[in-house]
C-alpha cells in the first residue's frame, strides 16, 4: 500500500472568501497541496440562534467560491458532519499535516467545539494554526493600545490568492472524497427578498456604496426606508466573511482621502472600528451569551409574558413603526441600527421582558447575525451594562421623526395604508366615528396597543436608573471600564 499524501486543509468558517484570507494564504505558503473544506456542522444546524436564511447565505457564498475556484480546477469540499468525523474521513485518504482557519469569536457551542478539536488535533499529531480574524485578538486582559494595534492590522498589505499550478486538490479528487461524505446540496431558492451571499455580490454592494450611495449616509442613517439604500448594506458580507474588514477599511480610507464627502465616509469607517470593538469585548467576556456582562444586573428579575413576546415577534403590538420594523426584518433580514435598537428597547423596557428571551428570535431574523455584535448590543440596549447611557426608544416619537410620511409603515403594515398619515402613526387615537369613515376597526384590522407606553417607560426608567447606583452594579461598572475602555478612545473620536 502506498503512503498517503501529506496535505494541508483550510477549514473555512466565517471567512468565505479567497482574497485577504490569511488562513488560505498561510496554507499556500507550504509545499504540500491544499484542500478547502466547509462543514455544515450538526451543532450549528441544530443551534437555535441560526435559521435557514443563514445556511442559504453560506451556500450561496460557497457557490461563489466554487465559481472562482473553477479557474484553478478546484472547489470547496462541502459536507454535513461533525467536525471530527469530517477530518477522520479525510484521513482515510490523506495524511493531514496542518489545518488552517481563522480564530472564531463565536457561540459557546463553537467555543467548546474548538476545545475538543484542539484535543483531536493533538491526539492525531495535526497542527492547527488559527489566524487573527479582522484584528480581534485572543487572550487580552485589557484594551491598552488595542486601537493602535487594530489600526496597524487594518493598514497591513492585503493577502492575495495566488495558488501555484496544481497546488489545490483538483475537482476530480474532491469528487472522489465526496463519495464517503454526506455532501451538502448547495441549491437555494432564487427568488427571495434576502441579499444573496458571496464575495462577488458583496463587492457590488460595497462598490456602489463607495461610488455614490454614501453621499446621503449620515442624512438617512436613522430613516427606516431611506437607509435601506443609503447605508452600505455590506453587514452580511462582513458577518460571513465574504469581505474582510481590512479590505473595506482600506477602500474607505482611500476614498476618504479623495472625496468631498469626508464626513460620511469617516462616519462609516468609525463604525468598522466599533464593530471590531464589540466583537473584541465579546471575545473577552464569553459569558455574555447567557448573562449580563455587569453581574450586578443578575439580580434583576422580570416576569416572562408569552403573549407580549408573541405580539412582539409577529409585529402585532399596536405600535406601527415597531410592527413595521419586525415584519420587514422577518421578510428581508435587515433593518437599520436605530430600528434594531428600538425593537430591543421596546422588548426589554416597555414590555419589561428579559433580553435573553429576545436573543434567538432576533438572531434567526438578522441575516448578518454576528455573535460578537449581537449579545453586547442587546445588553447595551437593555440598559444592563452599567456603563452606557440608558436609552428607552419611543416608537411613536421615532415614527414621527424618521418616517414622517409613513412610507415605511405603509409598506410593511399595509392594513394602515388607507388611513391619513396622522392616523397611521397613532391609529389608537382614532375615534369610533373616524374609524367608520375609513371602514377601519381597531382590534380587528389592527391591534390596540398591548401596553401603556408612558406608564411602562416610567417603570423601566425608575428601576434601571436606581440600579445604576447599586453597589454591585457600580463595582462591576468599574471592572468593565478597566477591562474594556480604550486607552486611546479620544483618538478614535477625533478620527470619526
Amino acid at each position: 500500500m502506498s503512503a498517503k499524501e501529506h496535505i494541508n486543509v483550510v477549514w473555512l468558517k466565517r471567512d468565505l472568501r479567497l482574497q485577504d484570507n490569511e488562513a488560505i494564504s498561510n496554507a499556500l505558503k507550504s509545499v504540500e497541496r491544499t484542500l478547502l473544506i466547509y462543514v455544515f456542522e450538526n451543532i450549528i444546524l441544530n443551534d437555535e440562534h441560526y435559521s435557514e436564511r443563514h445556511f442559504n447565505f453560506i451556500k450561496e457564498s460557497i457557490r461563489d467560491l466554487n465559481r472562482q475556484l473553477s479557474e484553478y480546477n478546484s472547489k470547496v469540499l462541502t459536507v454535513t458532519s461533525d467536525i471530527t468525523n469530517a477530518f477522520n474521513h479525510l484521513q482515510e485518504f490523506y495524511k493531514i499535516g496542518t489545518i488552517y482557519s481563522h480564530a472564531e469569536t463565536g457561540l459557546l457551542v463553537t467555543y467548546n467545539r474548538d476545545k475538543e478539536f484542539t484535543r483531536y488535533c493533538r491526539n492525531n499529531f495535526i497542527d492547527w494554526e488559527e489566524s487573527k480574524n479582522n484584528g480581534v485578538e485572543r487572550g487580552l486582559v485589557n484594551r491598552d493600545n488595542w486601537f493602535e494595534n487594530w489600526e496597524a492590522y487594518m493598514n497591513q498589505e492585503l493577502e492575495t490568492f495566488q495558488p501555484k499550478e496544481k497546488q489545490l486538490l483538483s475537482t476530480t479528487e474532491i469528487e472522489t472524497l465526496e463519495n464517503v461524505f454526506t455532501v451538502t446540496v448547495l441549491d437555494t431558492e432564487s427568488k427571495t427578498k434576502f441579499q444573496k451571499g458571496g464575495s462577488t455580490i458583496g463587492w457590488k454592494y460595497a462598490n456602489s456604496f463607495f461610488e455614490s450611495r454614501h453621499e446621503d449616509y449620515m442624512i438617512n442613517i436613522s430613516k427606516p426606508e431611506a437607509s435601506r439604500s443609503s447605508c452600505s448594506r455590506i453587514s452580511p458580507y462582513i458577518a460571513w466573511g465574504n469581505l474582510s474588514i481590512r479590505q473595506v477599511f482600506q477602500k474607505g480610507q482611500a476614498l476618504k482621502n479623495n472625496t468631498e464627502n469626508k464626513r460620511h465616509i469617516g462616519a462609516f469607517i468609525s463604525r468598522l472600528r466599533w464593530q471590531a470593538h464589540f466583537i473584541q469585548k465579546f471575545e473577552m467576556e464569553h459569558t455574555m451569551e447567557n448573562a449580563s456582562v455587569n453581574k450586578g444586573y443578575h439580580k434583576l428579575k422580570k416576569s416572562i409574558s408569552e403573549d407580549y413576546i408573541e405580539a412582539w415577534k409577529t409585529g402585532q403590538t399596536g405600535f406601527p413603526l415597531l410592527d413595521a420594523s419586525m415584519r420587514c426584518l422577518i421578510e428581508t433580514g435587515y433593518v437599520n441600527f436605530r430600528m434594531r435598537a428600538m425593537l430591543a428597547s421596546f422588548f426589554t423596557h416597555i414590555l419589561w421582558q428579559p433580553w435573553q428571551s429576545a436573543t434567538t428570535h432576533l438572531s434567526q431574523q438578522f441575516l448578518d447575525f454576528e455573535p460578537g455584535i449581537h449579545f453586547p448590543q442587546l445588553q447595551m440596549q437593555a440598559g444592563e451594562t452599567g456603563i452606557n447611557n440608558l436609552r428607552i426608544y419611543n416608537p411613536t416619537t421615532n415614527s414621527l421623526k424618521h418616517d414622517p410620511d409613513a412610507v415605511f409603515i405603509k409598506k410593511w403594515v399595509p392594513e394602515l395604508a388607507t388611513l391619513d398619515t396622522a392616523f397611521i402613526h397613532e391609529p389608537y387615537l382614532m375615534t369610533d366615528m373616524e374609524q367608520n369613515f375609513y371602514s377601519f376597526k381597531l382590534g380587528d384590522d389592527y391591534p390596540f396597543p398591548i401596553v401603556d407606553i408612558k406608564e411602562n417607560r416610567k417603570r423601566a426608567s425608575d428601576i434601571l436608573w436606581n440600579m445604576k447606583k447599586d453597589t454591585d452594579v457600580v463595582r462591576e461598572s468599574f471592572r468593565i471600564l478597566e477591562r474594556h475602555t480604550l486607552s486611546d478612545r479620544n483618538r478614535m473620536l477625533k478620527n470619526e
